[in-house]
């Protein structure tokens, strides 16, 4: 089946641009113009990807990712005409998965669509995951994705789940970033090792009590970060 893209923009010749490329290579593409509008198609329809810009009318592609993230772990790959370090590492603070900047090739926006397609894919088609993981007070259920904290359920992105998953798997081990963001994201993840950090940082907020004393997530000074309780 042809993957669903939703293109979010309210620059209408790059939208125009976007769905005539993106549907040259078999995509089906939606467009929304601004925050409202985009978060109304999240909410009604589903999409393998989407293509959202920072600087939109009525609600900011930050807030239109922040909300999305309550309800859904579609990959997120931020448009931004800013070429600010902040600007990407905040796109990623509020759940994005990748981040392109203009003015962009569109031959690298699809080249990093797909990677993350192409693992999305991958993952959907591995065997079945080992059953329920209980830790604590955490209970990691690997077949639904779902973690639940002292009987809460906690919402976790993809890619955060991934890197819980993981770590909760091989208790004790003490994964390097350059290692979490090779095995989580893909050894042809063109970001960096700062994703990682991002990423820890957020997973901590959602599952420790106090994240500047972690129970779960722990840092190995000058080496990576590992699982133990």
């Amino acid at each position: 089946m042809a993957n669903r893209v939703l293109v979010v923009d309210d620059e209408k010749l790059i939208v125009k641009g976007l769905k005539f490329s993106l549907e040259q290579d078999g995509m089906e593409v939606e467009c929304a113009y601004d925050g409202e509008e985009a978060l109304e198609c999240v909410r009604n329809n589903h999409y393998d990807i989407i293509l959202l810009d920072i600087m939109l009318p009525k609600l900011d592609g930050m807030q239109v990712c922040q909300q999305i993230r309550e309800f859904s772990s579609v990959p997120v790959i931020m448009l931004t005409a800013k070429g600010d370090d902040m600007d990407k590492i905040l796109g990623l603070e509020y759940g994005a998965d990748d981040y392109v900047t203009k003015p962009f090739n569109i031959l690298e926006v699809k080249a990093r669509m797909k990677a993350i397609l192409r693992r999305n894919s991958k993952g959907q088609t591995q065997p079945a995951r080992t059953g329920i993981i209980t830790a604590g007070d955490m209970k990691l259920d690997c077949d639904s994705r779902s973690l639940y904290i002292s009987g809460r359920e906690v919402n976790l992105t993809g890619k955060e789940f991934d890197l819980l998953e993981l770590m909760v798997k091989n208790p004790g081990k003490v994964y390097s970033r350059d290692n979490l963001l090779k095995t989580v994201w893909g050894a042809d993840y063109p970001g960096d090792a700062r994703t990682v950090d991002v990423h820890v940082r957020r997973l901590r907020e959602k599952i420790e009590s106090n994240p500047s004393e972690p129970k779960y997530i722990h840092t190995r000074w000058g080496v990576g970060y590992y699982y133990n309780i």
